[in-house]
């Protein structure tokens, strides 16, 4: 360190003897003056570019300025070059403006790229497979990271693989449609997590059907899947049957903090623990009903139809059903029919998920030559929910 100083004194002094003090000082200040010119040229060529991608993402992508806001510090643009024609080749392949927002909004770099070099061969190589030009927007959008991804080393031989599983084109099309993530998390989430299945005692059968329709589930880390399973376990599913793993797509698809925000709306109303888990146990999807809704149909269902709520317990599919469209205008119905005295007490909850011919069969037509306005009274109440 001495040496290091002596040799740095020694610098500053013939500095000082080399030149006059003014000559000194009037270098110093060209050279701190140019440091401050290139900073600031960067500076406002830094917040020219940043006012540019910001007013570019509102104007031409479509976002909320807060969200452009947002976006503008994951990529940079100088010009509407580039931008341009990638947002020119999404509309020319179908894409919607909500779709391309939402593409954009993925990974934002996207707007850089040269999208006939790196979008154009996987939207080709995917409409040689059989995916229609309508469907291509929905499958990319799915997950926007296919198009990102290596066409021979990743997506390729993960089509290739599922269709050789699915041993159909056109059910391996309506997968990916729902979740075309599968094709980049094959061999570190979905096979892992199908196995784990196996092990289970879960028949390949169901979990094919898994595949097919809630792809998505598969998708999860291994490590948080198993955790799942080992819960829907414990709550006394059978692994041998489809419930189990409509049970096990819930739970992974909402959180253990949501499910128990819903299970306090389902307390409210006189649900213990135990009745919550029966009513899971028959219909695992009560868990993916808003609290909102939960309250407006025990709302409707115990205070103006005068269920108990241990009844709506025994049927909790019928929280599946529209409010508006199914419970109001056939609960408006049975009012009626209870008032009337045509009605031998409070008919089971299947009423509501009865079809609309045999409901209207049953109770529209039958009572309607004995009480008149009972057809225009549920007509009114559907219009209401239009």
């Amino acid at each position: 360190m001495s040496r290091f100083l002596s040799r740095a004194i020694a610098c500053r002094r013939h500095i000082v003897n080399a030149n006059s003090p003014s000559t000194t000082f009037q270098n110093l200040l060209s050279a701190q003056i140019q440091w401050l010119s290139v900073r600031y040229a960067t500076s406002t060529a830094s917040n020219n570019a940043h006012s540019f991608t910001v007013s570019y993402l509102i104007d031409t992508c479509g976002f909320p300025p807060q969200d452009a806001e947002a976006v503008s510090k994951r990529v940079s643009l100088e010009t509407r070059d580039k931008p341009d024609v990638v947002i020119n080749f999404l509309k020319t392949q179908g894409f919607s403006q909500s779709q391309i927002l939402r593409f954009i909004r993925h990974d934002p770099e996207f707007l850089r790229y040269d999208p006939d070099k790196t979008f154009l061969p996987k939207i080709e190589f995917l409409q040689s497979q059989g995916v229609s030009s309508s469907l291509i927007p929905r499958l990319v959008c799915s997950c926007p990271n296919i198009m990102g991804r290596s066409l021979s080393n990743q997506l390729i031989p993960s089509f290739h693989f599922f269709r050789e599983l699915f041993q159909s084109d056109e059910r391996l099309i309506k997968a990916l449609t729902y979740c075309s993530s599968i094709l980049l998390c094959i061999n570190t989430h979905v096979l892992p997590n199908m196995k784990l299945l196996r092990e289970e005692g879960v028949p390949e059968s169901n979990i094919m059907k898994l595949l097919q329709f809630f792809p998505r589930t598969l998708t999860r880390k291994p490590v948080q899947f198993m955790g799942v399973v080992e819960e829907v376990k414990e709550i006394g599913l059978d692994p041998l049957k489809f419930h189990f793993l409509m049970a096990v797509r819930v739970c992974v698809s909402i959180s253990k903090s949501t499910r128990a925000k819903k299970a306090y709306v389902y307390k409210k109303w006189g649900w213990s623990d135990n009745d919550i888990v029966a009513a899971f146990r028959k219909y695992p999807f009560c868990m993916t009903v808003s609290e909102d809704k939960i309250d407006a149909i025990m709302e409707f269902l115990v205070h103006k139809l005068g269920y108990e709520s241990s009844i709506i317990n025994r049927c909790p599919s019928v929280f599946a059903l529209s409010l508006q469209r199914r419970i109001l205008p056939r609960g408006a119905v049975i009012r009626v029919l209870l008032s009337k005295g045509l009605m031998k007490g409070k008919t089971s909850l299947s009423i509501f998920k009865y079809s609309e011919v045999y409901f209207l069969r049953k109770f529209l037509v039958y009572h309607g030559q004995k009480v008149s306005g009972l057809l225009d009274l549920y007509q009114s109440k559907l219009d209401l929910a239009r």
